[in-house]
């Protein structure tokens, strides 16, 4: 059997079989729990997706409590580059366990990664992630482009900066970041002394904004969008393809 490689370059001793999966990412735990419901022991206090996930909880993406993960004995650890932090994983790889680690920043490259990161929880491809490929792949992108600013948080005022998935998906939908050039991943900026832009595209989360909270900010067209559809992969970006298109008022596809 080929070893298992991870994103990082890493080879993490998967066993032949795996039975017990902790996922650090909500992402991920979706992935696994959509493609194999029952993997999942253990989870993070972020992992709201599937509904009813029966999982251990293990405190959140940055703060996971190593001990109680190393107790429940996985054979595979999950976690991302961006979402987890080197110290915690190390801690995880020093206790014995295996960690795969995912590098997702665009739309192609995360379905790549996540049949990879399947294909090391020794599972075949699941439909939805065949589904959501055929799906992106068939999108028409806007036509002239779109200028968008993406804001995630206020007082401070904070917006999607460059390096992100959430642009990235965007950009696929023809809807370039005005911010994209910023030295920083989630800028501060002030909505009077934006770059040129003709949309503003506000998530619900993390910041919940609303009709009545966010766009009288902006001169600008405001569009609220599920943030699950701009910031999660997996299953959810068969959602998102089917979704944001009309949201944002473009083409489903081809």
């Amino acid at each position: 059997m080929n070893p298992v490689i991870d994103d990082e370059g890493r080879e993490p001793a998967v066993p032949a079989e795996v039975r017990r999966v902790v996922s650090l990412v909500p992402s991920l735990t979706e992935a696994v729990e959509a493609t194999a419901p029952g993997l999942v022991v253990g989870a993070t206090d972020w992992c709201t997706h599937p509904a009813g996930l029966a999982a251990e909880r293990v405190r959140g993406t940055k703060n996971p409590d190593v001990e109680k993960i190393v107790a429940l004995a996985p054979d595979l650890v999950l976690a991302n580059q961006e979402e987890n932090r080197l110290p915690d994983l190390d801690a995880l790889r020093d206790a014995g366990l295996p960690v795969y680690v995912t590098d997702i920043r665009d739309v192609d490259g995360g379905l790549a990664s996540l049949g990879r990161m399947l294909a090391a929880c020794r599972l075949a491809e699941p439909d939805w992630l065949r589904e959501a490929r055929e799906l992106w792949a068939a999108i028409e992108p806007a036509s002239p482009r779109r200028r968008a600013v993406v804001p995630i948080w206020r007082k401070p005022w904070m917006a999607v900066g460059s390096d992100t998935f959430t642009g990235a998906v965007l950009d696929r939908l023809g809807i370039g970041n005005v911010l994209d050039d910023s030295p920083e991943r989630y800028p501060r900026f002030d909505p009077a002394t934006l770059p040129e832009h003709d949309l503003v595209v506000l998530p619900d989360e993390p910041y919940l904004f609303t009709a009545d909270d966010g766009p009288e900010s902006f001169d600008a067209p405001s569009v609220l969008v599920s943030g699950r559809l701009l910031t999660w992969y997996g299953p959810s970006l068969v959602e998102a393809a089917r979704e944001l298109p009309a949201a944002f008022g473009l083409a489903a596809g081809r």
